[in-house]
């Protein structure tokens, strides 16, 4: 049996009453019914309308369009459908993710598809009133993500501990990449270089295949992706406010045809694209995720879907999404509650920051949402690892300071070790120092410090009196990212090249020319036999 990741927790964090949560549930099936949900999708409406629900033509828009108007009884057939465990597996097993809506463990994954990457530089700066004092303070510049972050920061999840699962977290922007080669560089970046559950959205829907097809060669074939699906979709099939847009639609219809597991994201603000009132702005998200999942079991009855709740709030004065403030925290664990409600897998989210760069307020923000989300119970946390500004950066040192912080979220929320057994060995040893000379814990406390059951001491304290933080995580980057990567096997990525056309051939770890190579010595035999 694979190792459990994650963190348990019980009790779990409960907001609403058991009253409250009926409401928000009756509230969403009568947005479903009037004013129902605008669907730019064909095949969605008539899907819909032949299971049940009324459709209408509407005029007015550039595209064809329905209105579509759900009853409960189809909302039950569907949460009846749709399973309560869904397996996110992995390359290695130990990392495989058991989602039980009964069992409230949660992971932490990284996401979510941002464009910008965020270096930090170290420079010396000396002080103006005395030439001799000179600090080194890390200065922080932006660029366009590339296919070679996006490896780096796959190979970096691989080795962050409290990571459990990887979604991409930078956009890929290279010139020579475009809609028709994107999902396939993307996922095989991801896949080549992390023995984690690989989870993404996807550009193209003429790529669905080519991309399910990479990942049955690496888990051994379609009988064996399916039983180990080691990848993932996320899709916002729902365009806030209740309208189904027609690409997104059709990519789940097609992804859940083909038994992979899918994420049905609804991501609307609090304030612009719904209520900013917590009961308006969850039932609504609530009543768009229900809509998505309806439309998922009529396409493919028990497709493995998750409850993929987004809700985040406006800022007034731009309208830019706000993650940092505590109408996110309140709207995320309603979201958590109602999934658990429906008996659904729920993906929540939770570690974005609105700071635009690593420091305090980043901490700030990050930790409030561990913090409150974590022990509401999710399956999946995303967005959790490195996400700066609204989700516009990534920065490869923030997250390994997010994964020391989740660390001590998930130490924070484990299940205490009261038993009659460690009561006993407590007895114990409290006796031996109490008949000893100098009456202290410090050789029994070292031993449980090098079994692991003490929390380490915090690695990036400062030395002197200046934040050295980021700086530390900075040579901690460098150390990782200087380890050989976890590639997969050189004969695997010969045939992923041989049959799934269009990866760029500087992904391929066994040439000299690789962005991330694989060692030395395989590179050189790969040279070799060519």
């Amino acid at each position: 049996m694979p190792q459990p990741r994650g963190i348990l927790v019980d009790p779990v964090l409960r907001r609403l009453n058991q009253q409250q949560v009926e409401l928000i549930h009756r509230l969403s099936l009568e947005m479903l019914e009037e004013p129902g949900l605008l669907v730019f999708n064909r095949e969605a409406a008539e899907l819909l309308g032949a299971a049940g629900a009324r459709v209408k033509p509407t005029e007015g828009f550039a595209f064809p369009a329905w209105w579509v108007h759900i009853s409960e009884k189809l909302v039950n057939r569907a949460l009846e459908s749709a399973p309560r465990r869904v397996r996110l597996g992995a390359r290695e097993e130990s990392n495989i993710l058991e989602l039980d809506a009964d069992q409230p463990r949660v992971y932490f994954g990284s996401g979510s598809e941002t464009n910008l990457w965020l270096e930090i530089q170290p420079e010396v700066f000396v002080a103006k009133d005395d030439p001799a004092r000179e600090i080194i303070y890390p200065t922080v510049r932006r660029r366009r993500g590339t296919v070679a972050d996006l490896a780096r920061a796959a190979h970096l999840a691989e080795q962050l501990d409290n990571l459990d699962f990887f979604l991409r977290p930078v956009n890929i922007q290279d010139e020579d990449i475009d809609e028709d080669n994107k999902d396939v560089n993307k996922f095989f970046a991801c896949l080549n270089y992390t023995t984690k559950h690989v989870m993404a959205g996807l550009t193209s829907l003429g790529q669905l295949d080519p991309v399910i097809k990479m990942a049955e060669i690496i888990a051994g074939g379609p009988r064996e992706l399916r039983k180990n699906p080691l990848i993932s979709f996320v899709t916002c099939v729902v365009k806030s406010p209740l309208q189904l847009v027609d690409d997104s639609t059709q990519k789940m219809l097609e992804m859940v045809r083909r038994d992979i597991p899918v994420v049905i994201s609804s991501s609307p603000q609090g304030g612009s694209t719904a209520p900013i009132e917590e009961v308006g702005m969850v039932a609504q998200i609530n009543a768009e995720i229900l809509a998505g999942i309806v439309l998922s079991q009529l396409a493919r009855p028990g497709a493995p879907v998750l409850y993929g709740s987004v809700p985040v709030r406006a800022r007034m004065d731009t309208l830019h999404d706000m993650y940092g403030v505590p109408e996110f925290g309140h709207y995320n664990v309603d979201c958590v509650q109602m999934a658990r409600f429906y008996g659904l897998p729920c993906y929540s989210t939770a570690g974005v920051a609105d700071a635009r760069i690593p420091g305090i307020q980043a901490t700030a923000e990050k930790m409030l949402s561990y913090g409150y989300i974590t022990p509401s119970g999710p399956a999946l946390i995303h967005y959790a690892f490195g996400l700066l500004e609204e989700t516009q950066a990534f920065c490869p040192e923030q997250a390994i300071l997010d994964n020391w912080h989740i660390g001590m979220i998930k130490e924070l929320w484990r299940q205490p070790e009261v038993t009659e057994e460690t009561g006993a060995q407590v007895l114990d040893t409290v006796r031996r120092v109490m008949a000893s000379s100098h009456r202290l814990y410090a050789r029994y406390t070292r031993r449980l410090v090098h079994q692991g059951k003490v929390f380490p001491t915090y690695p990036f304290s400062s030395q002197g009196l200046t934040d050295e933080a980021l700086l530390r995580a900075h040579q901690q980057l460098h150390t990782y990212l200087a380890r050989p990567p976890r590639c997969l096997p050189r004969e695997i990525c010969r045939e992923i090249f041989a049959r799934v056309p269009g990866i760029l051939p500087r992904l391929n770890p066994y040439t000299k020319e690789a962005v991330l190579p694989a060692p030395e010595p395989e590179v050189l035999r790969e040279a070799d036999r060519q």
